[in-house]
């Protein structure tokens, strides 16, 4: 039979269109993105939806209907020929791609279960950089990660047989440690018999590996070549910027090094800039607190201080109150030691210690003259520069301190006694801002309770109101058997949350400084009838954000330690987010 047979009067077009439709073209055009998607749903989103508890059953349900919906589509389209196959093809690909964009903003938006660093995209382009990446690097040595320098440029895996490779696996492995912890900062220091590799968590420090001095040396200068620093230099405080590359982001590191007394010391800060950057509403100030705040920042002349421990946020709490501020209707200025982040419409001004002749006081008095609106000094390192901040005229200019203490009481002292005049000292200042941070408890695994009454009592918190309680967990029940929660790798805390007392200065106020009356201070503090740190953690555990165990750790007396001389701030530490 010849092909002319089949060329039957006003049948030729239903010919040709049965030959596509059954055809090798038809396979060509419809499984890849079946099969693309059926991997995507089973491989991802299954695996998602199990590992975060995102109601597994529910999903797959839907991701069936959806794809029997797109079949049927195709398949039952009621037109005719080539334009059938078309319209339920595109119908086909719209309902395919509907589900998986369906299943990433769902989880991403409605569900807190997820972290931040755990929310699936759809970057198709950094997934296909990421494969790439993932294949060159099959050919390089066996190792873990990407490292690009302060250049950008990845730094070369070196052969296995070199004596560089275990160099770059030790470093990698530092990191990866601290990675599965979800640290914020890791470090490496000499110890009495060898070098300590600790994780700060969360605001909590855990001891990692320990490692022979000689390797720790080499590691250490591996990370301080990746971040474009000196290696010869072993005593200046040193820092630089790299990053890691995974499959799946990119992650931007901190590297800084100090010489000490026991040898070199080096931190790895991950995402240095995301961690600062808060808006003040989202500190964790309560509402009476908060409206206090923006109150202060209207204000715009005289000093506030923003107290707090070393890595209990200071850094964040100062960028967010100057964002109160518009930068592009004011002068806006800060001087710091280290900046955090790139503070768009600042004048971010660095101060070098190290450079010849360089003084913070005198740093800081150049700026103070040049009229600004707004300035965020970082540090108060020295009386000297407490000192210029007294005499500045602020009756146009708000300044805001940053400086190492524990409540705003502490603060004041420290401050007033810096300037050595309370008279100077008082008339400029209008408020004090401390906090701290406390671990929030993670939402996934925490776990409710009655307390008791003598408990209550003991706090200071209502029996009759307070109803319940939450401690920590750390295991969920899946299937009725208890696992570790994949949450807060049970641990029972995931996140930090601010503790905050903020203060007016006003004349009564002013009055108890100069008298040198603290604990009269103290008590005009409480007529503002604004929750003191202790009171706004109480208010945290009842509302189920942190536990009592958590708020005895933060808010327990520091213990004292040797008389030393005393100086009104320390230099700059890294805080957390707060």
């Amino acid at each position: 039979m010849t092909m002319s047979s089949f060329l039957m009067p006003g049948s030729g077009t239903l010919a040709m269109d049965s030959f596509f439709l059954v055809g090798w073209w038809f396979a060509i055009l419809v499984l890849p993105p079946i099969m693309g998607w059926a991997w995507m749903v089973s491989n991802v989103f299954d695996k998602h939806a199990m590992r975060f508890f995102l109601g597994r059953e529910k999903w797959n349900l839907v991701h069936m209907l959806m794809g029997v919906a797109a079949v049927a589509a195709l398949v039952l389209m009621p037109l005719p020929g080539i334009a059938g196959f078309a319209a339920g093809y595109a119908g086909m690909l719209f309902l395919l791609a509907a589900d998986i964009i369906i299943f990433v903003v769902v989880t991403n938006r409605d569900d807190e279960r997820v972290p931040a660093g755990s929310k699936l995209r759809l970057d198709f382009s950094k997934m296909a950089e990421a494969k790439k990446a993932k294949a060159a690097a099959k050919h390089a040595a066996t190792v873990a990660l990407q490292i690009a320098g302060a250049d950008k440029q990845t730094i070369r895996a070196p052969e296995k047989e070199s004596p560089d490779y275990e160099i770059r696996i030790a470093a990698e492995q530092m990191f990866i440690a601290g990675s599965r912890l979800d640290a914020y900062q890791m470090d490496i220091a000499p110890g009495p018999d060898a070098y300590q590799i600790s994780y700060l968590v969360d605001g909590v420090r855990q001891a990692g590996e320990k490692m022979l001095p000689q390797l720790a040396v080499k590691v250490i200068d591996f990370w301080k070549a990746a971040g474009g620093l000196d290696i010869e230099d072993r005593r200046r405080r040193l820092s630089g910027d790299a990053s890691i590359r995974t499959d799946a982001e990119t992650v931007p590191i901190r590297i800084t090094s100090m010489g000490s007394k026991g040898g070199m010391r080096l931190t790895l800060t991950v995402n240095p800039a995301q961690s600062v950057r808060l808006k003040a509403e989202d500190l964790g100030l309560l509402d009476p607190q908060y409206e206090s705040v923006r109150t202060l920042a209207s204000e715009e002349e005289g000093l506030v201080l923003l107290a707090a421990p070393g890595h209990s946020g200071r850094s964040t709490t100062l960028y967010a109150m100057l964002k109160l501020h518009d930068a592009y209707t004011s002068n806006v200025q800060t001087v710091e030691m280290e900046p955090q982040d790139a503070l768009e419409g600042i004048r971010q001004i660095e101060f070098d210690p190290y450079k010849e002749g360089a003084e913070y006081a005198v740093t800081v008095r150049s700026v103070l003259r040049r009229d600004p609106d707004v300035v965020g000094i970082a540090e108060l390192p020295d009386e000297a520069t407490a000192k210029e901040v007294a005499m500045a005229d602020m009756e146009r200019t708000r300044i805001y301190i940053s400086l190492n203490a524990e409540d705003a009481l502490t603060a004041t002292q420290l401050y007033v006694k810096a300037v050595g005049d309370a008279k100077q000292a008082s008339d400029v200042l209008r408020g004090v801002i401390a906090q701290r941070l406390a671990r929030s408890l993670c939402e996934n695994c925490r776990v409710p309770y009655a307390p008791p009454a003598d408990m209550l009592a003991k706090l200071g918190l209502p029996a009759d109101k307070v109803k319940q309680l939450f401690k920590k967990g750390g295991q969920v029940l899946i299937r009725n058997k208890p696992e570790i929660c994949p949450v807060c790798q049970g641990i029972g805390y995931k996140g930090q949350t601010g503790l905050f007392e903020v203060f007016r200065i006003g004349p009564t106020e002013r009055e108890m400084i100069v008298a040198n009356n603290w604990s009269g201070l103290r008590a005009e503090f409480r007529k503002q009838q604004l929750p003191d740190i202790q009171q706004a953690a109480l208010s945290k555990a009842v509302m189920g954000v942190t536990s009592i165990e958590e708020i005895s750790r933060v808010c327990a007396p520091k213990k004292k330690s040797a008389p030393r001389k005393s100086k009104p701030g320390s230099s700059a530490q890294k805080p957390a987010a707060t």
